[in-house]
């Protein structure tokens, strides 16, 4: 084996591992990956920044860019005010309702922004009308990939196999060429979900002290002199004792004392960083003579100034989306943030490999970085819930709802655009690239959107992975690995029947998926599969297609799509429902989407 093939493995093995564990964004390890291909000459510069103008690449923002004209011109709010009225129905007619408009939507719409749509909906229903929102949203995410796998834009992972079957010499796949096969993968999702849907967990009561670890709060106090506690050891201090209390830090005459042992004394002036619920806190401050530290009170007072004293005052649940910038800040950093008169209390991180609650216990949860699927719990005033919209990327979570002040004749150009780039795309007049671009430029002219929304709103984190991993591919070729993998696996399967080689490249790519993203997944297999079917001389469409919908059903964890990632840290879920019921879908639907694919070898 050549050593620019052994680099290209290392390069693909490290990439891998990162994204699983998750030590770095995906933006930041797309970002090491051009630097490596180039310093490792595997690439040449030109070609390692290449992903920025992929037409696939490109394609995506574009559509992206067209959500967000949707959305601020009140056609989301529009669907969304329709799918709600839906709550008349019983809750087993309401899985598959809800599935069959995710999945419609998802075929033109991107998953994500759905998904995320449906998220709000079902949470508010489920307070209203008391049934469990973990029933509804594993079927909608999963319904918003199967729909999203029909279409060639209904996913950026069609656009980017299409895009690198292209630019091999292989003929493109045409708007619907594969609907009649996703759309057949959809109704046996739709019957496995709807049956599944009552194993699934019911929400537990919702307890925003102990769901938000409000307990965790931390406040630093000031010791008066008329303190009766003065003298006393920590160790005898009946609230530092308590289990929803603890002391975290000491500081006397300028010396940070971490964790303090219980035999020191306690002293005037000294500082002291407690943990506790705001009850326990309020309680002991007024008992025994001590207040807040200057510094941190006149902070305190800083963020919250927007907030006319307490009147009507409520906890708003805020979950953060892809894109957010607010990924990365801490609960410490938030604080010091305008925050739109809000007084951010707590962060509940989403459950992933790295979040184990033994390293969250470790660390002071001021100082854990949000990522996407995180929640936030915020204080402010009612009336102003709705100055949370300026905030971008976030979804709240409520039963407060806000309405653009939108024209209807913005709201009708807005969904006449986006009805005329599927209209173009689907009728081959123009490509889709193309469509998307004149969908754009038109949504420019019109001022439906502004750049400046384009710039804040757009999840600029995929396009970096994509930017980031389409150059991976061009590695493979240069260094032959794909010829060099796809050759070992010929001589595995040289005598195997079509249907298990076909199978076989299915299954690995569903397994890939689940622990990758399906971008990144579609970038590593799309070659791999055009080498096997050309060295088997069999048509290569049906290879396409199977890396494409394998590299979409990554159902059986919560980490390969974004969309599960997003309901894993909003409903009641554990990694165990993912395995076995979206385990059970995976399955299924490789069985038989191999049969069918194989029909056409």
């Amino acid at each position: 084996m050549e050593l620019s093939i052994i680099l290209v493995f290392i390069i693909i093995g490290v990439s891998i591992l990162l994204f699983i564990t998750e030590l770095f964004p995906v933006d930041k390890i797309s970002f090491f990956i051009i630097v490596a291909l180039v310093l490792l000459q595997l690439t040449t510069p030109e070609e390692a920044v290449s992903g920025f103008a992929n037409p696939a690449t490109i394609t995506v923002l574009a559509l992206m860019i067209l959500a967000v004209g949707l959305e601020e011109n009140g056609v989301i709010q529009l669907l969304s005010d329709g799918i709600k009225k839906l709550k008349i129905l019983p809750l087993i007619l309401l899985t598959p309702a809800f599935m069959i408009i995710s999945a419609s939507i998802s075929a033109f719409i991107s998953t994500t922004a759905v998904v995320i749509i449906f998220i709000k909906i079902i949470t508010r229903l489920s307070e209203k009308y008391g049934f469990s929102s973990s029933r509804l949203l594993m079927p909608v995410s999963f319904a918003g990939i199967l729909g999203g796998s029909c279409t060639l834009m209904g996913t950026s992972t069609n656009l980017i196999v299409n895009a690198i079957a292209k630019k091999q010499g292989i003929e493109a796949f045409s708007f619907f060429e594969f609907s009649l096969y996703g759309i057949t993968f959809f109704i046996i999702g739709l019957i496995i979900m709807t049956f599944a849907s009552r194993f699934l967990p019911k929400n537990k009561k919702r307890n925003l002290s102990s769901d938000y670890k409000i307990e965790s709060y931390v406040f630093t106090v000031k010791v008066t002199e008329d303190s009766p506690l003065i003298g006393e050891r920590f160790g005898e201090i009946e609230f530092l004792n308590q289990e929803d209390s603890k002391l975290l830090k000491l500081i006397r005459n300028n010396r940070v004392i971490n964790d303090p042992g219980k035999y020191i004394k306690l002293m005037d002036k000294d500082n002291l960083v407690l943990m506790s619920n705001l009850d326990n806190f309020q309680s002991f401050m007024k008992e025994n003579g001590f207040v807040l530290n200057e510094k941190r009170q006149r902070q305190q007072l800083e963020n919250i100034g927007k907030i006319d004293g307490d009147k009507d005052l409520t906890y708003i649940e805020t979950l953060i989306l892809p894109g957010s910038n607010l990924i990365g800040k801490t609960l410490k950093s938030l604080r010091r943030m305008s925050f739109e008169g809000a007084f951010p209390i707590a962060i509940k991180k989403r459950r992933n490999l790295r979040n184990t609650q033994e390293r969250l216990l470790r660390k002071n949860i001021e100082d854990i970085n949000l990522k996407p699927g995180d929640r936030v719990l915020l204080e402010m005033q009612e009336h102003k819930i709705s100055d949370l919209y300026n905030i971008e990327n976030i979804a709240i979570l409520n039963e407060h709802e806000f309405k653009p002040n939108v024209s209807k004749s913005k709201r009708l150009l807005a969904l006449l655009i986006l009805l005329s780039v599927i209209t173009l795309a689907a009728t081959s007049v123009i490509t889709i690239l193309t469509a998307s671009l004149v969908g754009v430029s038109a949504m420019l002219l019109t001022n439906i959107i502004q750049l400046e929304s384009v710039y804040q709103k757009v999840n600029w984190q995929i396009i970096f992975l994509l930017a980031g991993m389409i150059p991976l591919g061009v590695a493979m070729t240069n260094s032959g690995a794909d010829i060099w993998l796809s050759n070992h696996l010929l001589n595995i399967m040289s005598n195997q029947d079509p249907t298990i080689v076909l199978g076989l490249l299915f299954g690995i790519t569903i397994i890939l998926s689940g622990v990758i993203s399906n971008n990144a997944t579609a970038i590593i297999m799309t070659p791999i599969a055009i080498a096997v079917a050309s060295g088997l001389n069999l048509d290569i469409k049906p290879f396409l297609l199977a890396v494409m919908f394998g590299s979409n059903f990554s159902f059986f964890t919560p980490v390969g799509y974004q969309t599960n990632t997003l309901i894993y840290g909003t409903g009641a879920y554990k990694f165990k429902h993912f395995l076995i019921i979206g385990g059970i879908l995976s399955i299924t639907l490789w069985i038989v989407g191999t049969l069918l694919l194989s029909s056409k070898l």
